[in-house]
């Protein structure tokens, strides 16, 4: 974030992209205070309390995107933070513009197509039109590969199987997807996120 500030305090490096990538830094600082609870484990974006997100980094980043719009070139940068920006002026998840996430989302895809955004994407179809689309959005990630060593999987995995009641879901998911995820099935969800 010092370093941002620093390039957005010359001329030559206070360009559109050095702003999206200060407001995102801003959005993510500003709800560090409530990642972890008082445990030590990570706490999602849905059970974290919002009263203690620093208002003065969120204004901030919001400054920042809005000198970022300035510009005519649009980087990953731009919509990462935008999507940031979504969740952090959100007074609480039921609040948050889904539509607009997805959409961004979409939009990223086409920039930096990845697994991982991908995966962000379906839970956020999931929080927009319902677990049972945002299961099938997961299960159509094309790399999955990538994702098998990556833990929010299969807690996303496991949370939205249960909003959907995805013991039929799930058993609907060919063979070959849920190998993909790493997952085998025998109908039952281990606390950790993961299928037993």
């Amino acid at each position: 974030m010092r370093l941002t500030a620093l390039l957005s305090e010359h001329a030559p490096t206070a360009t559109p992209a050095t702003y999206a990538l200060a407001a995102l830094m801003c959005f993510d600082a500003a709800r560090l205070p409530s990642r972890v609870d008082g445990d030590g484990n990570l706490s999602s974006l849905f059970g974290q309390d919002r009263s203690r997100w620093d208002s003065q980094l969120i204004a901030e980043g919001q400054a920042f995107l809005d000198l970022a719009a300035t510009g005519t070139h649009m980087i990953e940068y731009h919509l990462e933070a935008a999507i940031a920006s979504a969740h952090s002026t959100a007074a609480h998840a039921d609040g948050t513009d889904w539509d607009r996430i997805v959409e961004m989302y979409d939009m990223l895809m086409t920039i930096r197509p990845s697994a991982i955004v991908e995966l962000n994407r379906a839970v956020a179809v999931a929080q927009l039109n319902g677990p049972e689309r945002g299961l099938e959005a997961m299960c159509a990630i094309r790399d999955q590969d990538r994702l098998k060593s990556y833990p929010f999987c299969f807690a996303a995995l496991a949370n939205l199987s249960r909003s959907a009641g995805a013991t039929s879901r799930l058993r609907g998911t060919s063979r070959k997807q849920r190998a993909l995820l790493g997952i085998r099935w025998n109908g039952a969800f281990l606390s950790n996120g993961s299928m037993s």
